[in-house]
């Protein structure tokens, strides 16, 4: 059986914001099942842009015929084959992860192989650039950038008991009552804002982009407090043992509740986050793009520490050697089984 080995993969420039290249340039090496190069013969290629996940949605199909050189190397550009499925140039790059299927016939034929799905990462979606024109001495698309851009504004009226939120896109004044002897303070985020009513027991919080205040209740022995994270709000409720989010995206409120033993911290990363159960052994993550929550069991003799980067979080279950990883835009935990005598230390290495 013949395989592709892929050593350089999704290279293409962008060279104005003008005129995008309908294009990705891909090199690819065909080994054969020894290691050998496949050379100066004939493959059959076939590349899908799926949406969101390795299973998700084909956006976009196409098939290449290609010859390999001396060293089994072929090239080709993505977006410029034979198409089967969908339009290349129709793929929305700004919404979603974009994940990469290859699949190949090494006889040249279309008797396909799957070799593998990859993740499209940063440098694929300056292709989303092709959907705007270009700035520079356009000052009517700098006037539509500044208004597609909104601002909110919020007052605290102690007399009438009443906060007022405004959305300069709407337009519209909102308010919300609170107990007369709550004394709130306003917290900000992302152009949302919310406070706790301390007398009532209810967190409200304003969303600018239904222009609507929304409220979740909690234990009146609990005494939260609401953490703040791009345009998310956040609190635990210790005596009911939950840990609520209000999510900025979808304006809704939702819980993750937790052992009563466990007392846990959370952590905020980006639009997500996460805590430790050390009672239950679970570690939960709440994901802000898709507004849901997913755990991942360990060793109930662990004792892991939970870390995080750029929304992604990080523990070692240094009893059953194994590493986990939460990926935020899989929405997913992978893991890494390693030698029981390793002892290894986890690095976090962050893009910029």
């Amino acid at each position: 059986m013949k395989k592709i080995c892929t050593t350089l993969v999704l290279l293409f420039t962008i060279l104005t914001f003008a005129q995008v290249p309908q294009g990705i340039s891909y090199q690819a090496i065909a080994l054969n099942s020894s290691g050998n190069p496949v050379v100066s013969s004939n493959v059959g290629i076939r590349l899908s842009v799926l949406d969101n996940s390795a299973s998700g949605t084909v956006l976009y199909t196409e098939t290449h015929t290609k010859t390999t050189n001396a060293q089994g190397l072929f090239n080709l550009v993505i977006g410029q084959g034979t198409p089967t499925t969908g339009t290349f140039s129709a793929i929305n790059w700004g919404t979603n992860s974009k994940f990469l299927k290859v699949e190949m016939d090494a006889t040249g034929g279309t008797n396909y192989t799957l070799i593998g799905t990859t993740q499209l990462l940063s440098v694929p979606y300056a292709m989303h650039a092709g959907s705007v024109a270009s700035i520079d001495g356009n000052p009517s698309i700098n006037d539509d950038i500044i208004n597609n851009k909104s601002s909110s504004f919020a007052f605290n009226d102690t007399v009438a008991d009443r906060v007022y939120a405004c959305n300069t896109v709407t337009n519209t004044w909102t308010f919300q009552q609170y107990n007369t002897g709550a004394s709130p303070s306003i917290l900000n985020s992302n152009g949302n804002f919310g406070f706790n009513d301390i007398v009532d027991n209810i967190v409200y919080v304003y969303n600018s982009k239904t222009g609507t205040w929304s409220s979740q209740a909690y234990n009146s022995s609990a005494s939260p407090t609401i953490q703040v994270s791009n345009g998310n709000f956040i609190f635990n409720d210790i005596v009911d043992n939950k840990i609520y989010v209000f999510n900025g995206k979808t304006g809704t409120w939702s819980f993750q509740s937790y052992n009563a033993s466990a007392s846990p911290s959370f952590i905020v990363s980006n639009s997500n986050i996460g805590f430790n159960d050390v009672v239950d052994d679970k570690m939960y993550v709440f994901n802000g793009k898709t507004g849901t929550w997913s755990s991942q069991a360990y060793s109930s003799t662990a004792s892991p520490t939970l870390q995080e980067s750029n929304g992604n979080f990080v523990f070692n279950d240094t009893v059953s050697n194994i590493v986990y990883v939460f990926n935020r835009n899989a929405n997913s935990w992978s893991q890494q089984l390693y030698d029981a005598s390793a002892s290894p230390t986890v690095l976090i290495s962050t893009t910029n």
